[in-house]
Parts: C-alpha cells; sequence; structure tokens
C-alpha cells in the first residue's frame, strides 16, 4: 500500500462523519469510482485503513490521486446524487447499466374509426389505449403477433389505409379482417378490438366465455362459417394460455421480478415483467465487475439505477420481487420522492409469486451458461485468430470499417468494436465521409480512419490490436498510409475479400500489410470470427447510409415546395414515416397534419405530383 499516490491519512483526519457521495479520481483528474456512504469518514477508512482483501479493489486504489465528497442532508439525497454522477460520468469501476431507450408498448390508436394496433416508444401523447410497459421489442412483437393473428386487427398507417383498392396481403393470410375496403363493418372490428383489450389486460376468463357464447349464438343461427371462425379463435387462446403456464388469476397483478447470479467477473440480471396478471416477457441484463462484487451489491446496484432511470410513473410496477436481500429502504424513499409512489419489495414470497421468482433464478442460470460459454467460445476463436495470423499476442480489441454508399451518393463509414466478449455496440461509430471523388472508397476509408484515430492519438487512447477492413490490397494499403501519416506505421492491418470471380462462397482472402495474402480452411475458427465482424460492420454501415440517403432525398424533395419550412418538413415526414408515404396521402390527410392546413396541402399535393 505504500505505492498510493494519494495521501489517505491527511485526508481522513479532515473527513466528516456526515452522509454523502465521494468520488475517486486518477492523475488526469479522471473519476475512478462514484459511492455514497451514511458516514463518509467510516465509509472512506474502510478502503484506507487497513487490509484490502479484494485485489480488484487494491488495483482501483493504487490509481486514485484524488477523493471529492459532497455532503447530503441524508442517505436519499446522497443516492440520488451518486446515480446522476454514475449516468454523467460512467465510471470505470461502477457498475453500470446500459442507458436504454423508453421502454416499448403495444398501441391501440383510438384516433380512427378503425383502431390501429402498433409498436409504440416515446411520450404517451397520442389518442387510445396503451398497454406495457414489455420488458423488450421481442416481447411486443410476440404480442403483436397474437393479436394479429386471432383478433385480425389491423397494423398499417392511416395514410396506407386510405389508399387501399382491394385487401393487402394481410387478408390473404388471415390476419386482417380487411375493413379499407369493407370487409369488416365498424361494429364487426369494434367487436375484435373490445376483445383484444381483454386480452392484453389479462381478463382471458371472461374473454373465453365470451367467445364460447359467440360461438354457441353463430351455431344455433346456422352461421357456421362464422362459429368455426370462433372456434380457432378460442384454439388459438387456449394455446397460449398453455404457454403462459406463469400467468396468475389475479388481474390486477403488477410486478417486477430480477435474479441475480455472479461468475468470473460477469453478473446476469435476469427481468421478468407481469401486468394485469400476464407474464409480458423477460429480459437478460448482463453486467462487467471491475470489482469483486457480491450477488445482493450487484442486485441493490442493479436496483437502483433502473428504477431512479424510469422516468415515467406509469412504468413503475406495484411490487418488485427480488432473488436477494438487498437495502430498498433508500431506494424506495428516492423513488418516493421523484415520484411520489413507493413500491414494495420482496424477497420471502409463496405461491405464484415464489413461481415467478423461481422462473426468473433458472432464467438467470440459463443466460449466465450462454454468457460464459459465448466468452470461451471468443477466446478460442481469438487464439486461432493469433496463431493463423502469427501475431505476437492474442488481439483483445478488433475494429473493423467498411464503406457504404450508391453510386458514391451519400457514403457512410462504419466502425464496429469486438472484443474477447464479443461486440462492444456501445463503441460503435458512423462517419459521413465526403471523398473528393464520389464512389472513392480507398480516400472514404482514409478520412474515417484519420478522424476516428486522430481523436484516440489526441487523448493518449490506445488502438485496436487489429484492425480489420472489409477490402482487398488497396483499401488496406490506403489505411496504412493515413496510420502512418498519424504517426503508427506499426498498427497491424488486416483486408478480408472473397476470391474476384468466383461464387459468393468461395475461400476468403487476408491481406496484410506487406502484401502477403493468407487462405484459412473455411472452416477455421479464427476466419469465421473474422467473417462475423466484416458482416456486421457491413450492416451497420448499410443501415448508416440508408439511412442518410433518405433523409436526404425526402429533405431535398421537400425543400422546394413554398411555405414549408424545416419544422413543417420535418412534421410531415414524422406523421407519414417518409416521402413514399407522402406521395401517397390525400390533400385531406396532408391538411390534417399540425401545422399545414387546406391551402398549404393544396400545394404541397400539386408540387409532389407534378
Amino acid at each position: 500500500m505504500n505505492d498510493r499516490i494519494f495521501d489517505s491519512q491527511s485526508f481522513l483526519k479532515r473527513c466528516t462523519r456526515k452522509p454523502g457521495v465521494y468520488r475517486f479520481y486518477n492523475r488526469e483528474h479522471k473519476i475512478l469510482y462514484v459511492g455514497k456512504a451514511r458516514n463518509l469518514h467510516d465509509r472512506l477508512s474502510s478502503y484506507f485503513v487497513g487490509q484490502v482483501t479484494s485485489r480488484k479493489t487494491e488495483a482501483m486504489l493504487t490509481h486514485v490521486a484524488d477523493v471529492e465528497i459532497t455532503v447530503t442532508h441524508d442517505e436519499t439525497e446522497a443516492l440520488l446524487l451518486e446515480q446522476a454522477l454514475i449516468k454523467k460520468h460512467r465510471p470505470t469501476y461502477n457498475i453500470l447499466l446500459r442507458d436504454d431507450k423508453s421502454y416499448p408498448y403495444i398501441l391501440i390508436d383510438r384516433s380512427h374509426t378503425f383502431p390501429r394496433v402498433s409498436f409504440h416508444r416515446g411520450q404517451r401523447n397520442k389518442i387510445g389505449q396503451y398497454f406495457g410497459p414489455y420488458p423488450s421489442v421481442a416481447s411486443v412483437k410476440e404480442a403483436l403477433n397474437v393479436l394479429e393473428k386471432v383478433f385480425k386487427l389491423r397494423n398499417c398507417h392511416n395514410s396506407m389505409f386510405k389508399q387501399r383498392a382491394r385487401p393487402c396481403l394481410q387478408y390473404q393470410i388471415k390476419r386482417c379482417t380487411a375493413p379499407c375496403v369493407g370487409k369488416a363493418s365498424e361494429a364487426e372490428y369494434a367487436e375484435q378490438v373490445q376483445l383484444a383489450v381483454d386480452f392484453l389486460e389479462g381478463r382471458d376468463t371472461k374473454l373465453l366465455a365470451e367467445l364460447e357464447a359467440q360461438m354457441l349464438h353463430a351455431s344455433e343461427q346456422l352461421a357456421f362459417e362464422r362459429a368455426a371462425e370462433i372456434r380457432d379463435q378460442i384454439a388459438a387462446l387456449r394455446l397460449i394460455q398453455q404457454k403462459q403456464y406463469v400467468d396468475t388469476t389475479d388481474e390486477t397483478a403488477s410486478a417486477d421480478v430480477f435474479a441475480v447470479l455472479v461468475r468470473h467477473g460477469k453478473a446476469v440480471v435476469e427481468q421478468l415483467s407481469i401486468r394485469h396478471g400476464r407474464l409480458l416477457g423477460h429480459k437478460s441484463h448482463t453486467l462487467n465487475l471491475q470489482l469483486d462484487e457480491t450477488p445482493d451489491k450487484v442486485l441493490e446496484t442493479f436496483v437502483e439505477q433502473y428504477f431512479l432511470g424510469i422516468n415515467d410513473v406509469e412504468e413503475l410496477p406495484k411490487e418488485v420481487l427480488l432473488s436477494h436481500q438487498i437495502k430498498s429502504e433508500t431506494v424506495g424513499e428516492a423513488l418516493f420522492q421523484r415520484h411520489g409512489r413507493r413500491l414494495r419489495f420482496a424477497v420471502q414470497v409463496r405461491g405464484q409469486r415464489q413461481a415467478w421468482r423461481r422462473l426468473a433464478e433458472e432464467n438467470a442460470r440459463h443466460s449466465m451458461a450462454n454468457v460464459l460459454a459465448g466468452q470461451q467460445n471468443m477466446g478460442q476463436r481469438l487464439a486461432a485468430l493469433q496463431e493463423a495470423l502469427d501475431l505476437a499476442t492474442i488481439p483483445e480489441r478488433i475494429e473493423c470499417f467498411d464503406i457504404s454508399h450508391t453510386g458514391g451518393e451519400k457514403a457512410v463509414a462504419a466502425c464496429v468494436v469486438f472484443n474477447q466478449e464479443g461486440a462492444l455496440k456501445e463503441e460503435y461509430r458512423r462517419y459521413n465521409v465526403e471523398p473528393q471523388q464520389q464512389g472513392d472508397d480507398y480516400a472514404a476509408l482514409s478520412e474515417a480512419v484519420e478522424r476516428r484515430y486522430r481523436r484516440l492519438i489526441d487523448n493518449n487512447q490506445s488502438l485496436p490490436d487489429l484492425l480489420l477492413i472489409d477490402g482487398g490490397k488497396g483499401q488496406v494499403s490506403a489505411v496504412a498510409a493515413a496510420l502512418a501519416e498519424l504517426g503508427r506505421p506499426d498498427q497491424e492491418i488486416l483486408g478480408i475479400s472473397q476470391t474476384p470471380g468466383k461464387h459468393k462462397n468461395s475461400a476468403e482472402r487476408l491481406h496484410k500489410v506487406n502484401g502477403a495474402v493468407i487462405v484459412l480452411p473455411a472452416e477455421h475458427r479464427g476466419l469465421h470470427l473474422l467473417q462475423q465482424i466484416r458482416d456486421e460492420a457491413h450492416r451497420f454501415a448499410l443501415i448508416g447510409h440508408r439511412a442518410r440517403r433518405q433523409k436526404s432525398r425526402a429533405a431535398s424533395v421537400l425543400e422546394g415546395i413554398p411555405g414549408v419550412g424545416p419544422k413543417r418538413r420535418r412534421a410531415l415526414l414524422h406523421h407519414y414515416g417518409g416521402l413514399a408515404q407522402l406521395r401517397n396521402a390525400s390533400e385531406e390527410s396532408i391538411a390534417a397534419v399540425e401545422g399545414i392546413g387546406p391551402q398549404l396541402a393544396h400545394t404541397i399535393y400539386a408540387w409532389l405530383h407534378e
């Protein structure tokens, strides 16, 4: 402990015993860790007085050059400040929950005579009913699939609905009743919407009883085709009930269930979401632990970040079921101060709630096994790659660049990042590149590489162990020249390309800076990893290019319309989702967009159709 660069004894002599937040800084005054304490002196003494038992904590303390504290009135205020600082600075040694967007919902849009059912994320300012929140996008898609298959509700945009002259494919595959062309009356469609609402709100018993009564009535009226349709609905719903074996008859049940598992520097927190007594889905949160943390500490930190990160009180459940005991009083008080709602936290539960908790624990074990297996497989692939390329060490960080454009138009360079754990999506980057000659991939790559690594070099950050380029000898040479100008001529660079003029599944060729070409067997693990990274870079670049091109084309078409400025262009594109849908809209529909009106709608319609 003599190598510490921070005078802890002097600091502790003047440190207060009040509650508050402390921050560890390194020599560059970068925050290493943020923590809270009921008694700052006692908490900080545990780091600097006596023997620290955790090797990871010991390693962190060797980098501490300064400690700052902020005194608060109580522990609740300290928690709120701690979470704000973690979210802002994302310190190296804190447990960091990935900052998700707002949670997804299902929306039944009541602004139309024939309500549309759709995925929704963001502010709930539309006229209609919202169901959720769902833990993941996959859970929403699964529920929407049920609504379309069982209740045949439409999912098309209102602009498309108005333009239909004949039923679309959804009607042909029996996933919509085609109210757009009069195949279903307003009353018939409204009946199916109400049945869907009953299903989403967990009233399965009432729903099935009502459907059985309708089927019996249809049979008595000799409407056998209608009776058969209802019979199929009942069968589909009973099948769903069998899959949802954790559902409860308590339609008011609303809970989030969390189970944690810690192994080998990794933590998995499994989340189940129950609303209206129905299991909406689950989500696995994988966390990287920079310090030795116990499961209860990981779960407590996760719960604090998760619930204090929620801005909409409607997203809060009524109760939270946990696999480990945590100090829930502080987070409960903080949530009450922020949202005016108190949550019930429970560990020892019985009956249905115990079944939910056990299910979360079982899923956590399964997720952890997958994480560790993937990490082991990744290590084997990296070791195989090191041997094949004759590298001095195993490449712990690989970055890959790809360029996407259409005839040179609106080129986008994408950089994806992989390490020993797989893809690091939070570190992906895109660059809008403008080479002097459109379509010049060499110049576009050079520009992107120069922009990315100049910043890293200026900030004294390390470059990747291996830089992968989607391309051959020419692309590799262009990138090598750009890095040489940055003072990094020894950077390990590798190009990957298919044999020209051959079948697309033919052997891949690997190009080194010295001109050497390596061809690995198709079953080689290292090659599979390079192909995966290259394909991911291609996907990421293509998405960025398409978005840039679509935005440019839509904006350019609308820019010349008299009276349509940036705000109205945004409103139109946001309302219709794109230029193609706007072209298909009627004057009346365009006039209904906020800020447009009938006169301007006539101008816009005429401009688009001249």
